[in-house]
């Protein structure tokens, strides 16, 4: 049976009208004659929904009970046995209630699917897991249910519902979303005109990424190797040399010309990873790269151009940016170079050949990599080269009329191989023609002349120095081959540490630099930073009132580049600055490669502090932005309740009965004390965050407040039900506060307690500790939002803007651990909430700590 197809309506948020366009969508294909059923939609009482809904057949859900309240959820036997063509099914990252077959909605869907049902659904993209911790930072609202990612990548087919959030507003001012008693919380809040924008470029980035998927898909399963200009992509090639910065800016300038254009940088390194570029310069352009907004990456390939152009072509490159040549003219006679191999196989891909100081200054070995053998063996090797051949012939001499010609060139060939082996090209070479010339004057007829009389002879001697020199080279370039592979081992071991050492956390400025004076075995190492009232003078290098010290490690740093033995400049204002010994090229350009990364490092550091500086801030302006949103009714209520009973008393338009009078002066009463206890909890709220909240603390026997707390309460006689022992030892606590924290955690249980249903409050010994229960039997709470239910203006599982700003539990926490104690909930058995409190007793707590 062929698996049915999944389309999906993203929302950039919510009240967009995905679930609309997702019914809206039902009905045309109805209309064409299509099997159409609605699995499950949630119209949310919104009458356009509920009226585009009308006509459409719907399949039963299934009745499910948990913790004695009745849910219904998708019935997904029932579907597959309807078998219809199409089913719409809303909500896609919902959770079902415990208990169900699946967890989540989505894995339901997948059964449809595989039962040869197409399926079309929605969701928002705040849902989507991978954007779920960015929408929090947006929006300052956990999203508790997601779906992943992969999910909706795999549709078949994924259509944005968008809407521009002064629309969207609009939308929800007239009523259009939300009731309007919400209307004016919800857009105070996460509707916001740039909460909205944020989730819209979210929505469009996400969906911008699965087209891009599906294009390369298509051009894959169909062979498509040109490139299609759907979208402008800048590479530019990276040869690890100087001109690399110049040719990142330049390809930063074309990207940005035009709009949303991506930036992509590839440096191509060989096979066996002995010609890569210079690794400072590669990683201070990855550096600069990523500093403009773009991309590093790193391919092999033998074949440069070809490794670059498979690259531009696999990304749907449009345009490749390259440096201009730095061969010289005679070198250009013998090969075009890759930026003209480049050009002529480009294709539709546009080259940008960019001039820059390094052109035709030649690709010489840089002065940094060492000979390839040792001084040491070279003036071996010329030893032996001098004194060897001709040992070597006058050893030869007195078997001269016994060895053939052939013979003799062997055993000097063998020479020639030995010191080769011990010294390298160039005595090898001298060695080669020194041993020509002793076998033409002592071993080629006629003997003791340098004439040769036979040409095979001649040609004989001309093969030996071809064989000689061949052999020569090769032994010089395997010998330098290998002092590379060991040179390259040592680096990508010390790159390997430090990125060991980054991955492990220890990036800090001060380690890395402790790091890097323990490789290259140095006195001290400091990083200065020029400061910004000496500005970047070239001559400042000496003057110590222009650097500061940023970090330092070892002995006694110095105080300015003019003292270092080595200094590495990292950027126009950042210098290492190393003591202890002068470092050679190769090591300097080691060290160059940890400069970079303790610059990133320190970046990272003063990010975090601004973070850091900048999160209270925030912090406090999601306070008084919940503040007022959620006050704002809360505040009003209690206010006209109480001024309109006033008003009515003082009216004289009517004459009010006692009963009448009695009634208005209670309600002004009673909303005035609720209207005091809402800016009281406020008033606290904000001297617990600030720190100055008063404490008067002192021993206090639970046998007389709690009974007190609840008979201020004023709830019904007999629905609270206490168990408190007059044995318990008495607590620390303040007594004022102790009331306000059992009077909110008393008051929120009576609020979810089912009618019928009792609420019990104990305490008990537990050690030192007394531990005072309010335990209820409501709905209770996921233990997953057991954190959240204490955040300021949280009110779980309420649907209305009329039960309290949501400070209690909040408050309740608050004061419970200023006076030294505890708060956590805890699953009632049967269902339902337990709140833990838990005091010290007068034993546990020294005298001293009692008279705070």
């Amino acid at each position: 049976m062929p698996r049915g197809r999944l389309r999906v309506y993203l929302g950039a948020a919510p009240g967009v009208g995905k679930t609309y366009a997702m019914l809206s969508g039902g009905r045309r294909a109805m209309a064409r004659g299509r099997d159409v059923v609605v699995g499950l939609v949630e119209t949310h009482d919104r009458p356009r929904t509920a009226e585009v809904l009308d006509g459409l057949e719907i399949v039963a859900r299934k009745t499910m009970v948990y913790r004695d309240t009745t849910f219904t959820e998708l019935d997904v036997d029932a579907v597959i046995d309807r078998a219809p063509a199409i089913v719409l099914i809303d909500e896609l990252a919902h959770t079902n209630v415990p208990g169900s077959r699946n967890a989540k909605r989505w894995e339901d869907i997948e059964e449809i699917l595989a039962a040869g049902i197409d399926v079309v659904s929605t969701v928002n993209i705040q849902h989507l897991e991978s954007v779920n911790d960015v929408v929090e930072q947006i929006t300052g609202v956990q999203q508790r249910e997601t779906v992943p990612d992969e999910v909706v990548r795999r549709a078949d087919e994924v259509e944005l519902v968008d809407m521009s959030p002064e629309a969207l507003r609009r939308r929800m001012a007239h009523g259009n979303v939300y009731a309007p008693e919400k209307v004016d919380a919800a857009l105070s809040n996460y509707f916001r005109v740039g909460n909205l924008t944020a989730l819209r470029e979210l929505a469009l980035l996400w969906v911008a990424d699965k087209v891009d998927d599906q294009l390369d898909r298509y051009r894959a399963e169909h062979g498509i190797a040109t490139t299609w200009e759907a979208r402008e992509r800048v590479v530019v090639a990276l040869t690890g040399g100087l001109e690399g910065d110049t040719l990142v800016r330049r390809a930063a300038r074309i990207a940005a010309r035009t709009k949303g254009a991506d930036l992509l940088a590839v440096h191509v390194t060989r096979a066996d990873g002995l010609t890569g570029g210079d690794a400072a310069n590669l990683a201070r352009q990855r550096t600069l790269v990523e500093s403009l907004g773009g991309t590093y990456h790193q391919v092999v390939g033998e074949d440069v151009p070809r490794a670059l152009l498979d690259f531009a072509r696999g990304v749907n490159a449009t345009q490749l940016v390259l440096g201009a040549s730095r061969r010289g003219r005679l070198a250009q006679i013998f090969s075009r170079g890759v930026g003209v191999e480049t050009t002529a196989q480009s294709g539709s891909i546009d080259v940008h050949m960019v001039t820059h100081d390094e052109v035709r200054k030649g690709r010489r070995r840089r002065a940094d990599s060492p000979a390839a053998l040792t001084r040491t063996r070279r003036l071996i090797g010329w030893a032996v080269a001098v004194a060897g051949v001709p040992g070597l012939t006058a050893v030869l001499v007195p078997f001269r009329d016994s060895l053939s010609l052939p013979s003799e060139i062997l055993f000097f060939l063998l020479m020639v191989v030995g010191v080769a082996l011990i010294g390298g090209m160039w005595p090898a070479m001298v060695a080669a023609v020194g041993g020509s010339l002793l076998l033409n004057y002592f071993f080629t007829p006629p003997i003791d002349t340098l004439t040769i009389s036979d040409p095979e002879n001649f040609f004989a001697l001309v093969v030996f120095v071809l064989v000689a020199a061949a052999v020569s080279a090769i032994v010089d370039v395997a010998a330098r081959r290998t002092r590379e592979a060991a040179r390259a081992g040592a680096e990508a071991e010390i790159l390997s540490t430090l990125a060991g050492h980054v991955l492990r956390g220890e990036a800090a400025v001060s380690s890395l630099l402790a790091r890097m004076r323990e490789t290259f075995g140095l006195a001290s190492v400091a990083l200065l930073e020029r400061r910004p009232e000496a500005g970047n003078k070239p001559d400042d290098r000496s003057d110590p009132d222009a650097w500061r010290t940023v970090a330092t490690s070892g002995g006694t740093p110095c105080a300015y580049p003019g003292l270092a033995d080595t200094d590495v400049a990292v950027d126009d204002n950042l210098v290492l600055a190393a003591r202890g010994r002068l470092l050679d090229a190769y090591d300097r350009r080691m060290l160059e490669a940890f400069a970079a990364e303790t610059a990133v490092a320190l970046r990272q550091e003063r990010l975090r502090e601004e973070v850091e500086q900048v999160a209270p801030l925030a912090a406090a302006d999601r306070m008084r932005t919940a503040l007022l949103a959620a006050v704002s009714h809360d505040l009003r209520t209690p206010l006209a309740s109480a001024k309109a009973a006033v008003e009515s008393l003082r009216t004289t338009d009517v004459e009010w009965s006692p009963e009448d009078r009695e009634e208005l002066l209670a309600t002004a009463d009673e909303s005035l004390a609720r209207l005091a206890r809402l800016v009281a909890n406020l008033l606290d709220m904000s001297r617990l965050q600030a720190g100055v909240l008063g404490l008067a603390l002192q021993p206090v026997a639970l046998d007389e407040i709690v009974p007190m707390v609840i008979d201020d309460l004023g709830v019904p006689s007999g629905a609270i039900e206490t168990d408190i022992r007059t044995d318990l030892p008495e607590v620390i606590a303040d007594p004022a506060l102790l009331e306000r924290v059992l009077a909110n955690l008393t008051s929120n249980a009576v609020r979810y307690t089912p009618p019928g249903q009792k609420l019990l409050v104990t305490a008990s010994r537990h050690g030192d500790h007394v531990e005072i229960r309010v335990i209820d039997r409501g709905p209770g709470i996921p233990r997953e939002a057991y954190d959240r239910v204490f955040m300021p203006f949280q009110r779980l599982g309420d649907r209305d803007n009329q039960t309290g700003v949501g400070l209690g539990l909040a408050l309740s926490r608050g004061l419970s651990e200023a006076m030294g104690g505890t708060l956590v909930p805890d699953e009632t058995p049967g269902g339902g909430l337990t709140m833990v409190l838990s005091l010290p007793v007068v034993s546990a707590v020294r005298s001293d700590q009692v008279s705070l």
